[in-house]
Parts: C-alpha cells; structure tokens; sequence
C-alpha cells in the first residue's frame, strides 16, 4: 500500500537565535502524522532550512501553524543576512515524495498559500509548480526586490501578491512576503574519480550540466570566449537537462569528484545521470568508481534505479524491494567511499522508524504465537489476508523463476511484468494483515468511549457505527485484492516454469482460503451495521466475489493436476 507523502522545506528568516527557532518547530511537531527530519541554521544567512515530512492534509496544518508561528516571532523590520529573503517565512516549497503527484502538491501549496493569505493576512506568491503566471515559476522574480522593496512591489499591478494584503501595512512590515509552491525533489550527489584532477573533474562537470560550458575560439581552453551579436557570452548547453554540477577535490578522500545537484528527478533520474557521467568521464580517461548521495532520498529514487539495472541485465522486476535496492547501490557505488545504509538515507524508511510495531514485522512463529494468545486479534480477518499474500507471493516466485529459466530469455519481460504485478498485489494484502487488525481496534475505541448524557451517547453510537462498516470493508477489500491475484496464478499454472506447477496450484488455494476467510468476516461484521441498505449493499458486493472464487479457483487446480497427470 503506497504511502501518500510530501515533503516540506520551509526557509525561516532566522538562523541565529535557536530560541525562536524551536519555538517554530514545535509547532510543526504538535501536529501528529508529520515528522521532523532536519533542523538547520545559518548564523551568517541569519536563515534557517527546516524539513519535515508527511501526508498532505497534514503538511498544510504543520505548514500554517509554523508560518503563523514565524509572522509572531520574526520582526522583519529588524532583520539581516547574508541569503535573500523577503518575510519571516520566506519560502515554503511542497515536494512530492510517494503517491502523490506534481500536479497535486501544486494544488495543495496553494491551499495552504490561500489560507496564509486570509487568515494570517500574510502576502503570499506561488512559485514553481503552483505559479499562476509563467513569470512567477522562478524564485527569484518573486523575491525580486527582497523585504527592502516589498512596499514599492506592491504598487505594481503586475506583482499583486497571489493571495493576501497587497499593501505594506503595519502587520506586513512585521512578517514580510512568503512564496509557497511545489518544486520536484533536489538530489545532491557526488560522483568518485580515479583522478586527482579538479580540472578534469570540472571538464567533466561542464560536459553534463544543462548550463554546459562557455563557448571558446577553436574550442580551446585557452581560446578567446565567443560572443553573440548582442556581446553576450555564448554558451555550449550539457547533456543532461535540470542538473547543475562543479568539480572539486576532497582533501578527506583525496579524489576528485563531480557534485551535482539534480533538480529535477523525473526529467533526469539519478541512475540516468550516473551513466552519463560515467560515460563522459570513460571519454577522458577516467573512471567513475562510485557515488555518495548528501542528504535525503525518496524511496523511488533507489527503487527506479535499481529496475532500471535489472532490465539492462534482462532480469525481473518483480523481486522485494530490498533487493531492488541492493542492485541500486551496487550498480552506482553508493557504498564506495563508507557503508550505505537506506534505513538513514531514505525518507520513508525514517519514517517508519518509531513506528508501532506490525504484525507483518513479526517471525512466522511470532505471528502464529501472537494468533494463539488470549487477544481477540489478529483473527481471521488478519489470517485472510496473509494467506491472500501468500498466494500471490507464489504466484510471483512462479514469475520470477519463469524469467530466469534457461532458453525463455526472449520471454523476460513477459514474466518480469507479472511479477510486478505480484509484488503490488502481496505488498497491499500485507497492508491489509495490519489493518484489518487495526479496523477491529478502532470498534473497541469507539465502544470505550463516554456514555454519561444523550449527547455522549450519540457520539458513541455513531463511531461504533463508523469503525463497524469501516471493518466489514476492510475484509471486503481484502476479497477483491485476493481475487485479483487468480490472474496471475492462473498465468502462471498455464505458462510458467513446469518445475514450479505446484506453487502455481498452492496459490490458487491459498486465494481461495484468503476470500473465504474475508467473506465470513463481512458477513459477521456487516450484522452489527444499522443501516441495512449499507449492509446489504457490503453483503451483496463480497457474495458475487464468493461465489466466483471457487470457480476460478477449481478451474486452476483442475488445469494443474491434469499437467501433473500427462507427466
């Protein structure tokens, strides 16, 4: 089950006093679903870059509370650094970093840049991805002027803020400006060379950076810089789009590097760069021997690269994710220079550090001793979907076995595809293990509430109500997602490696069971629902899934008992 996450990097204009700073961070904190990743101030930009992460509806309240925060404790009138700046807060990008798209996170800042403006009487531009105008996309238009120039920006009618005042009143001279927007992730990442050579590692730098290098008579070093008619330097354009990139050399390491920043991950993905860079270094005569990333990651970042290597090898997609990982980091050198460990480099993986404990996190003993202890969950519910997550975890050994097998090379892809699906099918019946759990906790949350007065009482019939549908769905979507996995079994008993034909008829009955097991558990949980036309509608949806899977089922243990025969 995808995690919807963004990522927020608000700049506040204060980096001296940790004071005021912490008192914007705990605001940021207080808010429960989002988590403080980074807190860093700059004396001398008198600025701080604070990250935090979490799902959307959480990130815009962090956001609010800590601009509001900000627009209290920051008197911009009384303020100096070194970085441009126009407001107390003075950016507030959203960054997308799973299940979310660009377009959404652009709608989201300017949700947030909307009610900053309203109700925080705070002028706000929306910038990048949520512009409103072409002009207003680069940060730098609309900081153009800084604080200093805010009063003479507003008498501009081309530069009326996005939402908020456009007057410099009392109130703005106190918080500024901000510009909120959505911007894609920014990759820092440095690439090892055999070399000890800053200028050949900044030759290098120049071949791959969008901003390429300026162009020279004769296309020599030493040659006179060419100009255009306008007396302009002329410049020759890099390979690869959304990256900026110098060399250098690291005393600690003694080697030089190529660091860049890749500012736009989907335009160029990481593993894309690194294979330009690679080639462009080979065409010098050198090599790069690996690459250390600075800072955090999103998930996709490893897991895209590490695809990306498996299909050059014609190997398939389909496999854990840890292992997708591994081939990421192996095939970029990431753990060149010291260890690499995605546990503290990867956004989500912090994330889920602290967590509650899961059921699927427990040994198959642990989960089995954890069933037949005197709690009342994890039940059949849980059962259910573990066994739907067995089924299509068989069904995509089948496929990955397949797509590796000797002499079906032209087939990987083929098998590759339907292990992917595998892999997303067992991913979300894992999810349901715990949250069918969760479901049946939420009843008993409910039931444990106050019941003292009338009003008490219709609070609390109403969330028994709410956690009891919301736990006969939960079975029910358990039934769907198992269901879905008999194309993959069936495809597999049909087509796949003979050798694992059994594994195929295993699934199928392990599909079966997983709907089975659900169907009784929205049949008892649907009974406690008063609103019967809700019931019924639950109850009807999950009996046509029950009655088509026996059929499906059969209908695959009759196809691999008959091959098993004619052996």
């Amino acid at each position: 089950m995808i995690q919807r996450l963004i990522e927020c990097v608000p700049n506040f204009s204060e980096g001296r006093n940790m004071q005021i700073i912490k008192q914007i961070t705990d605001e940021i904190e207080k808010i429960e679903g989002v988590k403080l990743l980074n807190v860093d101030p700059g004396a001398a930009t008198n600025r701080t870059v604070v990250t935090f992460v979490g799902a959307p509806e959480q990130i815009i309240e962090a956001a609010f509370q800590a601009i509001k925060k900000a627009g209290e404790v920051i008197d911009m009138r009384q303020h100096h650094g070194e970085h441009p700046r126009m407001g107390a807060t003075d950016v507030c990008p959203f960054i997308p970093i799973a299940g979310v798209t660009m377009e959404e996170c652009a709608q989201y800042s300017r949700t947030l840049a909307k009610r900053v403006g309203e109700e925080l009487l705070i002028p706000v531009y929306c910038y990048e991805s949520a512009a409103f105008t072409p002009e207003r996309r680069n940060l730098a238009n609309c900081r153009s002027g800084e604080y200093e120039g805010l009063a003479n920006k507003f008498l501009n009618p081309q530069w009326k803020p996005d939402f908020g005042p456009a007057q410099f009143s009392e109130r703005t001279s106190h918080t500024g400006a901000t510009a909120i927007g959505a911007r894609d992730f920014l990759v820092a990442i440095n690439f090892n060379l055999n070399t000890t050579s800053t200028r050949r590692a900044n030759a290098i730098a120049f071949d791959v950076r969008e901003k390429g290098r300026k162009k020279r008579e004769g296309n020599a070093i030493t040659g006179k810089v060419v100009k255009d008619e306008k007396g302009a330097d002329v410049w020759i354009p890099g390979t690869l789009k959304g990256c900026k990139a110098i060399g250098w050399f690291i005393e600690e390491y003694g080697i030089a590097q190529v660091s860049m920043n890749v500012t736009n991950i989907t335009q160029t993905p990481v593993h894309i760069a690194f294979d330009e860079v690679v080639e462009k270094a080979a065409l010098r005569g050198i090599r790069v021997t690996g690459c250390e990333i600075v800072g955090l990651i999103p998930k996709k970042v490893l897991i895209e690269a590490g695809k990306y290597y498996l299909a050059k090898q014609n190997r398939s997609l389909g496999i854990a994710e840890e292992e997708i990982i591994k081939i990421a980091v192996k095939s970029m050198g990431l753990d060149d220079l010291k260890p690499f460990d995605a546990k503290e480099k990867v956004i989500e993986y912090l994330l889920e550090d602290g967590a509650a404990k899961k059921l699927i996190d427990l040994t198959v003993k642990g989960f089995a001793v954890e069933t037949a202890s005197e709690s009342p969950a994890p039940g059949g519910g849980s059962i259910s979907a573990y066994m739907g997550a067995l089924g299509a975890a068989l069904g995509t050994m089948v496929a990955n076995l397949s797509s590796h097998k000797p002499g079906w090379d032209d087939r990987w892809q083929y098998f590759s595809d339907w292990a992917e699906k595998g892999q997303s099918i067992m991913s979300e019946m894992l999810y349901l293990v715990d949250e069918d759990t969760n479901s049946f906790n939420k009843i008993l949350t409910a039931f444990g509430l106050p019941k003292g007065n009338d009003e008490e009482k219709a609070i609390r019939s109403a969330a028994i109500q709410a956690a009891t549908q919301y736990a006969t769905e939960i079975p029910l979507r358990t039934m769907k997602v198992a269901y879905s996995a008999f194309d993959l079994v069936e495809a597999m008993a049909k087509e796949g490696n003979p050798n694992s034909l059994s594994d195929a008829g295993v699934g199928a009955l392990a599909l079966r069971s997983a709907i089975y097991g659900a169907y009784m558990n929205v049949r008892i949980n649907s009974a406690d629902l008063k609103d019967k036309t809700v019931s019924e509608k639950l109850v009807n949806e999950a009996q046509q899934i029950f009655d088509l899977a026996s059929g499906r089922e059969k209908s695959i243990i009759e196809s691999v008992l008959a091959t098993l025969g004619s052996k």
